[in-house]
């Protein structure tokens, strides 16, 4: 890392604006005599003038951009493959997810040879290892840090060099130069500046983990989801499943999903996540019940949706739905009444999902369909049958993605018949054009 000075900067107390002079009204934010004179670091080219240099692209070594193994088959899988080598991951979550849990095992884990500095400022060095030692971890490759404090950590990195830095939470740090106090926008910024700063030096990678407020977003600014390279969001329902989801990946899909159950030896990955979505039952399905094969990511997975219609208690009638998008249902419900003639817009309309998963994937469009009649009219679909397909305005039932697995994962799971889209790779399927064959087929 270059050797740092200081100089002084004029810095807004409200919105973090810098200028090299000091001036009346922040050009940044409009406010007035908000700059104050701050002393912070500057690298020597910054203090010097020195250029920055080109190479040509074709004699950058490919090693550079490989990826670390996190040891965990689904945070690679979300991660797209792995911890890319230079990357900020930002990691959010309600408190008590299993954050620093996922981590923690993750660091332990991991495929590589170097060392691991886990940075905690919420926990002492004790608490930390007794969370190791109730998950079975061999801290041997992990170095521990128990510190908020950005002028202890730096030298820190310095002297341990490790390949895979966790700092839990970035809440927690704070410069010197920006006052006491941590987590305010400022100290937030400065400090993941600096480390993603000197990460991306020395080829290692970086964990923020990072609360979340009471609307499920990261707390703090926005701009710190622009600084990493992905933002990763830990979801629970109501059980003890977790759900990881990818909402920015600069190395990867944001498509994929990674599946977890709690329990007293932390965070296990599940090996056949449709059985945690799919409720068993003898005999006939009751009215209101589909099986909807969805696609996360490269994964088909089969999904209980569940569908209840009462007569709306108000002149406007209401949809409930917290696992889909309130939107979807009102826009199925309104092509069901359209094209199939059935009266949905005086009800109220309530949509769960069994297992809590979130879905957002336009393949579950037939299925909803299919389960908002059944809920409606009172008639049960047919038992072991998967449905999927894209609905639009006009009636159509639309292809989609990777069909042939949609129908494979039904089929491993004794699904015995498939309703669908036209679809070349698999024969007997039971393929539909429309949202009327679609209904007459599964209803007759």
């Amino acid at each position: 890392m270059a050797k740092k000075q200081k100089i002084t900067v004029y810095r807004c107390t409200e919105c973090g604006h810098e200028e090299a002079k000091w001036l009346g009204r922040c050009p940044e934010c409009g406010q007035w005599n908000t700059l104050n004179q701050t002393a912070v670091a500057a690298t020597s080219a910054v203090l010097h003038g020195s250029p920055v240099e080109s190479v040509p692209l074709s004699s950058i070594d490919p090693q550079e951009g490989t990826r670390i193994a996190s040891g965990i088959a689904e945070l690679d899988r979300v991660l797209g493959g792995g911890i890319m080598k230079r990357s900020a991951i930002l990691v959010g979550g309600e408190p008590g997810i299993g954050k620093s849990t996922l981590l923690l095992q993750a660091a332990a884990a991991s495929v590589t040879k170097g060392r691991i500095l886990y940075i905690s400022g919420e926990e002492s060095a004790g608490q930390v290892r007794m969370r190791a030692d109730r998950l079975g971890i061999d801290g041997a490759r992990i170095e521990l840090c128990c510190t908020g404090r950005l002028a202890d950590i730096t030298p820190l990195l310095e002297a341990v060099k490790p390949i895979i830095v966790v700092v839990d939470s970035v809440q927690t740090l704070h410069s010197d130069e920006l006052g006491l106090v941590p987590g305010t926008v400022n100290q937030m910024k400065y400090c993941a500046w600096e480390l993603i700063s000197w990460i991306k030096e020395h080829d290692a990678a970086l964990f923020l983990v990072a609360h979340v407020t009471k609307e499920g977003i990261i707390s703090g600014p926005k701009a710190l989801e622009h600084m990493v390279d992905t933002v990763l969001y830990f979801e629970q329902n109501d059980a003890d499943s977790r759900f990881l989801r990818a909402a920015k990946n600069r190395f990867g899909s944001v498509d994929e999903i990674g599946i977890f159950t709690m329990g007293e030896k932390g965070l296990s990955i599940v090996e056949d996540p449709s059985l945690l979505f799919l409720v068993s039952r003898e005999g006939e399905l009751p009215p209101g019940v589909a099986t909807a094969a969805v696609l996360e990511g490269t994964r088909a997975l089969l999904v209980e949706l569940q569908a209840l219609t009462v007569p709306a208690k108000g002149s406007v009638s209401r949809v409930f739905a917290d696992r889909v998008d309130t939107a979807k249902v009102s826009r199925i419900a309104a092509t069901l009444e359209k094209h199939v003639g059935i009266r949905l817009s005086d009800h109220d309309l309530y949509i769960n999902v069994a297992g809590g998963i979130r879905i957002g994937e336009v393949g579950v469009d037939l299925a909803l369909a299919a389960c908002l009649y059944s809920a409606r009219t009172g008639l049960a679909l047919p038992a072991r049958t998967a449905i999927a397909g894209e609905l639009s305005l006009a009636g159509e039932v639309r292809p989609v993605r990777r069909l042939s697995g949609r129908i494979k994962a039904a089929k491993s799971l004794g699904f015995e018949s498939f309703v669908g889209p036209a679809s070349d790779d698999e024969a007997g399927t039971g393929t539909v054009a429309t949202i009327k064959q679609a209904i007459r087929l599964l209803f007759s």
